[in-house]
């Protein structure tokens, strides 16, 4: 075990929510000089904390508690009759776990994502550099699952393994397949994962109740959440 008691941490000068634009956001990080070993990782996601690219983090805001961590039991999970007919949808769909890399069929597929679905977000546009920093980290606990159909790139989870868990630190995929509800489909799998991994839940990040954009999040039950540093659970 890690004494996290001797960990430094630095806190960022308020700044404009990216979620809720009307709020100060303040984050918290773990000083960067700081390797990230997995019995940290593992112990501070928690805390609450997710990672970024080389840095693990958890908002600070002074004023502002919307911002509620959330992960998925995976024995208790249970899917709904529309998430049994998306698993049921994607099973031609194969699914492999390589390094994270950045080349061309992965980043047209995440620059096309961004493109559709988050053009108001602060990673429009999308760059080489940015998906790089972001994404491209090669710790060895971190996964590209790569979801194809026939050969086709659908998505992409990028996925940290951690000792109590899987962090879903982002999933990008393809805009124009609707029907299959790919983002979707590719937490439901990870819960599998999990699940057949003997690992105890899948992270999601935070969960913010006035945000349209976390709303997905509910959709798996149980779900729990972190409050007054207790992970609850809400049926």
């Amino acid at each position: 075990m890690t004494d996290l008691a001797h960990l430094k941490f630095y806190a960022t000068q308020p700044h404009t929510c990216s979620y809720l634009p009307e709020e100060q956001a303040t984050t918290l990080f773990l000083d960067p000089q700081k390797p990230i070993d997995l019995t940290t990782y593992s112990q501070l996601s928690e805390l609450g904390f997710r990672r970024s690219g080389d840095h693990l983090y958890r908002p600070h805001c002074r004023t502002c508690t919307a911002c509620v961590p959330a992960r998925i039991p995976a024995d208790a999970f249970e899917p709904t009759p529309s998430q049994k007919r998306i698993l049921k949808r994607n099973r031609d769909v194969q699914v492999t776990a390589t390094l994270p890399r950045i080349d061309e069929e992965i980043y047209d597929l995440y620059a096309r994502y961004i493109n559709a679905r988050h053009s108001d977000g602060d990673m429009y546009p999308p760059s080489r550099e940015q998906f790089s920093s972001f994404l491209v980290r090669k710790w060895p606990f971190s996964l590209f699952y790569e979801f194809r159909l026939d050969g086709r790139l659908m998505a992409v989870a990028v996925t940290d393994q951690m000792l109590n868990g899987l962090s879903a630190v982002y999933t990008f995929y393809e805009p124009a397949e609707q029907r299959r509800s790919m983002g979707r489909y590719a937490i439901l799998w990870q819960i599998e994962e999990a699940r057949r991994s003997g690992l105890g839940a899948v992270y999601l990040g935070y969960w913010i109740k006035n945000c349209r954009k976390m709303n997905y999040k509910t959709e798996y039950r149980p779900i729990e959440m972190l409050v007054n540093q207790r992970w609850v659970q809400v049926n």
